[in-house]
């Protein structure tokens, strides 16, 4: 007998065929599967913002490329770069991503403790970046290296400096994270929140391997 019967009920086409349980069908929707969970579209939107983030540091990057040798007369990268100070910046932001997927192993094993620990511990190491980050640039200031003193030294300041403030605006997230999972719990939403806030701090530690490459160490050496 076909699915479709004269004098019946009408029936949506496209849950013809489809499996019951309980007298609902068991997906909705015109996918096989149904739609799509709430996990899945919130991390495919969330992509889509990370694309769009590193299509904006992408322009700075060629921004620095075409200005890096406009100096003006002034300092360049090889006299004012500190790459022992660079490093250790590397080191932290590094360290802070391993610590961040830490905490991600522990609130799937729904262990309070554990991942307000390492969110702390990747809170921390991101604020000691940040600080040497400020340091750097307030002794740039001081000897008279500022971002008005060269179109190298704009094109350094506003590709390093949306770095520290994506950096700077990750902590605040962060901070909120550990505060919304010590009152609401192991919840569906703040689980969410958790793994977009990681793919944000893995995202800032692939941009700033490509900054401490293209700008600190071609720049120290040139």
């Amino acid at each position: 007998m076909s699915d479709i019967t004269a004098g019946s009920a009408p029936r949506d086409p496209y849950r013809l065929g489809r499996s019951q349980a309980h007298g609902l069908f068991s997906a909705t929707g015109r996918g096989e599967g149904g739609p799509a969970s709430k996990f899945v579209t919130v991390a495919y939107g969330f992509w889509i913002f990370l694309l769009s983030d590193i299509i904006m540091f992408s322009a700075f990057f060629a921004a620095y490329a075409v200005l890096s040798k406009q100096t003006a007369d002034g300092p360049t990268g090889k006299d004012l770069f500190e790459l022992t100070r660079v490093a250790a910046q590397t080191g932290l932001l590094l360290t802070s991503s391993f610590t961040g997927g830490l905490a991600m192993l522990a609130t799937r094993r729904r262990s309070m403790a554990a991942a307000q620990f390492w969110l702390l511990v990747t809170g921390l190491l991101g604020a000691a970046f940040v600080f040497l980050e400020v340091q750097e640039f307030a002794t740039m200031v001081n000897e008279q290296a500022g971002p008005s003193r060269s179109a190298f030294l704009s094109a350094f300041f506003a590709l390093v400096g949306c770095h520290g403030t994506h950096v700077g605006l990750g902590l605040l997230w962060l901070g909120t994270m550990m505060a919304q999972l010590w009152v609401k719990g192991f919840r569906p939403e703040i689980l969410r929140r958790v793994h977009c806030f990681s793919l944000f701090w893995h995202a800032l530690d692939i941009i700033w391997v490509a900054i401490f490459t293209l700008v600190y160490l071609l720049g120290a050496s040139s």
